[in-house]
């Protein structure tokens, strides 16, 4: 199912050809008869920016690339170009193609290449007719002086993390739970060479996780807590930075069950933990030279016989009491421990990333991340990243009136605050347990996608991943 993509030397007439250009004279070099190059020219001036030409023995796939747009907006068009044009390769069962570099913009051909790439994926594991349904493609290869090996080499990398991100996510929970979930990062960490340490029950007890545990009462599955580190021989950074993501395999919303249908998609509800291991993979198989920690608890959120309710009281290991008001705000109680855990490390920055709230997808839709931060200068960094690959921040205010919604009679704070303002609040309960530099990244809409948006697809998207990968190369 995942693809290649590699360099090529020579121009390979057989093969199907898209051809990246701005300007359609650039066209004249290769083997169109002047019929085709009218009809071609015709269609440009028609303003169609891809043009498709069958050739008898090969088809032929020109697209004009616009350069009247910032670069971030150009590149992501020429994604959703690829995408487009996806429908048309896997039309003709083209099982290669040469994409032939015309334009000489590395940045834009590649983000062309990389939509194809992310095109590709599908998600076939429980078809019985997966061999009818599977893409043909299986290569892509490239023209362009330009490009690096490097380059090709750091894309088929990221294409792989992403592959295994959105698997994880589709992964029914009957397959995935939390034990489950943290042996498929031990595999992932074997295949790029990063290290993987995982708590079992009993270590999580001896370590005071009792936001996970307590979410973890109503399951028939123990919880794990995994520890996974990359930490190269030539790291920039002394000490780590450090990523959390929230492992709810399966989110029932305990005893404040969910409604039926907010049930179809909770299999999602571990987006976080997956898209932090995803970058783990892709930053230590790129071997990127900084020091990264990824922190996954992973449990699912169920009813049960001793499962916990609205008005328990959980003490965290820091001190904070918090009165449950809602066992469905269960994933800030399970980031929490993973926060309080995080500070033995001196991170220079700490990001957590979660399907948090509901709140955050009314607020932007699936387009957008949520982010709210304590540090101005890491957060721009993280922007200028989430542009570049089109998972794109908003930033809402961690106001300190806004921490009066959680103010309980009995305990330090509520789980939960007000109808309003759910995305912050929630980022608030979450900022009780840390004192380093820290973001928050919510991430409930654009995680998993009930229709087919391009190169995102349906279902995972595996949002985070390309994200971070940017984020710590310009590091």
């Amino acid at each position: 199912m995942e693809i290649r993509i590699t360099k090529t030397e020579a121009f390979q007439i057989d093969l199907p050809v898209i051809y990246l250009t701005t300007n359609v004279e650039k066209l004249t070099d290769y083997s169109f008869s002047p019929t085709e190059f009218e009809y071609i020219k015709r269609q440009i001036a028609e303003d169609k920016k891809q043009v498709n030409i069958n050739s008898y023995f090969k088809w032929s796939y020109i697209y004009i690339i616009d350069s009247d747009k910032e670069i971030a907006s150009l590149k992501e068009k020429l994604r959703r170009a690829a995408g487009d044009l996806y429908k048309d390769l896997r039309e003709h069962k083209h099982e290669e193609i040469l994409v032939v570099d015309l334009s000489e913009k590395v940045a834009l051909t590649l983000a062309f290449i990389e939509g194809l790439g992310l095109r590709h994926y599908q998600f076939l594991k429980y078809q019985t007719n997966k061999a009818e349904k599977r893409n043909p493609l299986k290569e892509i290869k490239i023209f362009s002086s330009p490009i690096t090996d490097e380059q090709v080499a750091q894309l088929n990398i990221l294409l792989q993390a992403m592959y295994y991100t959105r698997d994880l996510v589709n992964e029914p929970v009957a397959n995935l739970n939390a034990v489950q979930l943290a042996n498929e990062f031990e595999k992932m960490g074997q295949l790029a060479g990063f290290e993987v340490e995982i708590f079992n029950k009993k270590k999580i007890e001896s370590l005071q996780m009792n936001g996970l545990l307590t979410v973890n009462k109503g399951s028939v599955d123990p919880p794990t807590f995994s520890v996974l580190t990359w930490k190269p021989k030539n790291a920039i950074n002394k000490n780590p930075y450090v990523l959390v993501g929230k492992g709810i395999v399966y989110d029932t919303g305990g005893m404040n069950l969910k409604p039926g249908n907010y049930l179809d998609t909770m299999k999602s509800d571990m987006a976080g933990a997956a898209s932090v291991a995803g970058a783990l993979y892709a930053l230590a198989k790129a071997v990127v030279p900084v020091y990264v920690i990824a922190l996954i608890p992973a449990t699912d959120n169920r009813t049960n016989g001793n499962a916990y309710v609205p008005d328990d009281i959980i003490q965290f290991k820091n001190g904070v009491t918090v009165e449950v008001k809602n066992t469905d705000a269960e994933g800030r109680l399970v980031l929490a421990d993973a926060l309080i855990f995080a500070k033995q490390y001196n991170p220079v920055l700490v990001i957590d990333i979660a399907t948090l709230t509901g709140s955050a997808a009314q607020a932007v839709g699936n387009l957008g991340i949520v982010a709210m931060s304590t540090v101005r200068e890491d957060l721009n960094q993280l922007k200028v990243s989430g542009n570049n690959v089109y998972e794109r921040i908003v930033e809402l205010p961690l106001w300190n009136e806004y921490d009066k919604m959680l103010e309980s009679d009995i305990a330090d704070i509520k789980n939960i605050g007000g109808k309003e303002a759910g995305a912050i609040t929630a980022a608030m309960f979450l900022k009780h347990f840390v004192d380093y530099p820290w973001i928050h990244l919510d991430i409930a809409g654009p995680a998993f996608l009930s229709k087919a948006d391009n190169y995102r697809g349906v279902g995972a998207t595996g949002v985070g991943v390309r994200l971070f990968f940017d984020f710590f190369k310009n590091q």
